[in-house]
């Protein structure tokens, strides 16, 4: 068994198709059917199910992907070990993130990094909390950013958010210069998934309960529903960077309605040097830009 072959394998499976992988490879579809076919065999069963609607993982394939996953992260940071040995700064740093990082922050970090470290490739999986725990977990992604707390991973806080409360001009809140949440407690509010448990917290220690009209996962939907009257959107500042015309943030004024971005792992002490420099360059960057 070799390497080349778990990495075919892997990328047949991240990308759901045979004709994907090869493209990606830069290999023909016949050479990528072989490396599966001969990996089937040397293990002595199938990885994975082909068909019109495409390939699936094999109740054996999904068992084997854990420990090819385990390998291929394994052969990564050797390699960027060694590269470090001898003076390199080379290998892949993989990152799980969400919308609001990847428009505000991850522009100005990753020309930071690429600056102290062009030859370092970075790869980027944007999908919703659930999703980036799930792929740290499970080493898709080397770390994520997070709202935290996150359970189940070692976390590096990296800011706090205050939230807003986001109204169109016209609403009778709209002229305020921030909402205190007693002034909630008649609205129809429209909540962000991820941030669901800080606002239902911070309510109930006040001992309020508006009606939750809304919850959803994307930012620029519940800005929308806001805008549209549906209601008061509540959403961390981060989140609230291209606001459109007819809409106003207004600062909530409750210390406990703060959340917490950070950096979520596995372990970090196991990290590969090229996700080590990206965290580093990361908090470099924020305390340019935050402090």
């Amino acid at each position: 068994m070799s390497i080349g072959k778990y990495e075919i394998f892997h990328t047949v499976v991240e990308l759901g198709s045979l004709t994907k992988a090869s493209e990606s490879l830069n290999i023909s579809q016949s050479g990528v059917s072989h490396a599966i076919s001969s990996l089937e065999k040397e293990l002595g069963f199938s990885l994975l199910t082909r068909n019109k609607a495409g390939i699936r993982l094999t109740v054996n394939g999904e068992r084997m992907l854990l420990y090819i996953r385990e390998i291929l992260y394994l052969n990564e940071k050797m390699l960027q070990e060694a590269g470090e040995i001898i003076g390199l700064e080379i290998g892949t740093v993989r990152i799980g993130t969400f919308s609001s990082i990847s428009a505000v922050w991850l522009p100005g970090i990753l020309k930071k990094f690429m600056d102290l470290y062009p030859h370092i490739k970075v790869d980027i999986v944007e999908g919703k909390q659930e999703e980036i725990s799930l792929w740290i977990s499970q080493g898709i992604v080397d770390f994520g950013f997070l709202m935290l707390p996150a359970a189940d991973l070692e976390v590096l806080h990296l800011k706090r958010e205050a939230f807003c409360c986001v109204v169109p001009e016209t609403h009778h809140l709209g002229a305020e210069n921030s909402i205190k949440p007693n002034a909630l407690n008649e609205e129809k509010l429209i909540l962000q998934n991820s941030t669901l448990k800080i606002i239902h917290d911070m309510l109930k220690s006040n001992k309020l309960s508006p009606e939750i009209a809304f919850r959803l996962d994307d930012e620029q939907a519940v800005i929308s529903m806001a805008k549209n009257s549906l209601g008061v959107a509540i959403l961390p500042d981060i989140a609230l960077h291209n606001l459109p015309d007819g809409v106003r943030k207004i600062p909530l004024s409750d210390d406990r309605a703060i959340s917490s971005i950070g950096i979520g792992s596995i372990s970090f002490k196991n990290l590969p040097p090229a996700a080590e420099k990206f965290i580093a360059a990361s908090t470099l960057w924020l305390n340019e830009h935050f402090t």
